[in-house]
């Protein structure tokens, strides 16, 4: 398969996974505080199919074994936000059958399997046990806000997600440049940012639009994108 179709489809992801987080970063900032909006979980599932996509095709264990764990956390994340439901029937029955379909094109498919995806000789070893490492560690920020989020009744994403995700992320920068891989790349230069800000936000630093909020004009603005995106 054409590597052109195959990184696009990576960077679609990435473009999407970064969307996320963009719009989770920019409410907080406009509340002055950490939130999980329901954007955040709904974009995460179709950037998820897309990157379980990529990972499938590039044979990266560390990327299929990652998307396939977090991806049933996102759908939980929406019925904690009481927005699953509300979702249009077809986008619900897509969400649960394409992965479905996925694990049954690793089990049987004969270009791109489960064998295959092992058997990369593209991976050294210990490099497989990194990028893995770091996946899981990078996935355990969902399993751990997913936890949270049950004792609560509600979908937060705490202190600790964003250290997780920064730790994790790091792994994934440095895997990401023995394997040179540049989907993996751009997206984890770019959301350190996120994860760090997000940090300073729940030890108490004021929000960056505090001051552009006293301007009339901002204030609209910035007002109105926080609008569309909850």
């Amino acid at each position: 398969m054409s590597d052109i179709f195959i990184y696009t489809l990576g960077f679609l992801s990435q473009v999407l996974f970064f969307a996320r987080n963009i719009a989770q970063w920019f409410l907080s900032e406009k509340e002055g505080e950490v939130i999980s909006p329901v954007v955040y979980w709904q974009i995460s599932l179709a950037a998820s199919i897309l990157m379980l996509t990529y990972g499938i095709l590039r044979n990266d264990f560390a990327i299929v074994l990652g998307q396939f764990i977090v991806y049933l956390i996102y759908i939980r994340n929406l019925q904690l936000k009481k927005a699953w439901r509300r979702m249009h029937i077809v986008s619900r029955i897509l969400a649960v059958a394409v992965p479905l379909a996925y694990l049954g094109w690793l089990f049987w498919g004969e270009s791109y399997n489960f064998s295959s995806i092992l058997k990369n000789e593209e991976v050294s070893v210990l490099l497989m046990i990194w990028g893995t490492a770091g996946q899981i560690i990078f996935t355990f920020r969902f399993i751990y806000q997913w936890i949270y989020s049950e004792k609560r009744k509600d979908s937060f994403l705490p202190l600790g997600f964003w250290i997780i995700s920064t730790v994790g992320s790091l792994m994934i920068f440095t895997y990401a440049i023995y394997r040179l891989d540049p989907v993996l790349f751009a997206a984890h230069s770019l959301g350190l940012f996120i994860y760090i800000r997000n940090i300073l936000l729940h030890f108490g630093y004021g929000s960056l639009f505090s001051k552009l909020e006293k301007i009339p004009f901002f204030n609209k603005v910035i007002g109105k994108i926080a609008d569309k995106l909850k």
